[in-house]
């Protein structure tokens, strides 16, 4: 009889998390921040001593939102930061080959969202309007990233991520690629400051 095959990894909080039916209860917020500051944007194809961690992206992500909308309350801005959450159990799949693999990929990193949304106390499927917000958002950090980091030309990242929108200093700063250990209680931090925020 053939053994089925293994469809969950084990984390160093030692809580088991089944891809294929994903608990809120087997999600860590340290599992995230760690496995998040240790996955590569771009496939590690980036200028600098240091990986561009997607932890880091998703700070630049949410403070890029912050800067559209000074007003968005801290729900919605701890979605903006969690949108590639999932990424610390699948990694960064780069999205040329996301249309490879098509709609496989999509279901499981969907039912990882839905429960890291849950276990922070968020709606498990965001609003229409507000993931067309985080992609927006998450279009400029492509393009920032891109010309800064990933050796693209301007015209190059406008024909593929759109006209980028001006940003102020303090969201470009935080381009420069962060050690892995920064990255991780940055990120940490940010989403323990939103989770207070929205509790209160």
């Amino acid at each position: 009889m053939a053994k089925e095959p293994r469809a969950w990894q084990r984390m160093l909080s030692g809580r088991r998390l089944d891809l294929l039916d994903p608990s809120p209860l087997d999600v860590e917020l340290d599992d995230i921040a760690h496995g998040l500051a240790r996955v590569a944007r771009w496939n590690g194809q980036t200028q600098g001593p240091s990986i561009f961690s997607v932890a880091q992206h998703s700070l630049l992500v949410e403070a890029i939102a912050a800067h559209l909308d000074p007003a968005m309350p801290p729900p919605p801005r701890l979605a903006v930061l969690l949108h590639d959450a999932p990424e610390y159990v699948i990694g960064d799949i780069i999205s040329p080959f996301k249309a490879v693999i098509g709609n496989a990929y999509k279901a499981v990193e969907g039912r990882l969202l839905a429960a890291i949304h849950l276990h922070f106390g968020l709606p498990a499927e965001p609003p229409a309007a507000l993931k067309r917000f985080i992609k927006r958002a998450d279009r400029q950090a492509a393009f920032l990233e891109a010309i800064h980091l990933a050796g693209f030309s301007r015209e190059e990242a406008i024909r593929i991520f759109g006209r980028p929108e001006p940003m102020p200093r303090t969201v470009l700063d935080l381009i420069e690629p962060w050690p892995i250990e920064t990255a991780q209680r940055r990120f940490r931090d940010r989403v323990e400051d939103l989770r207070l925020a929205a509790a209160g």
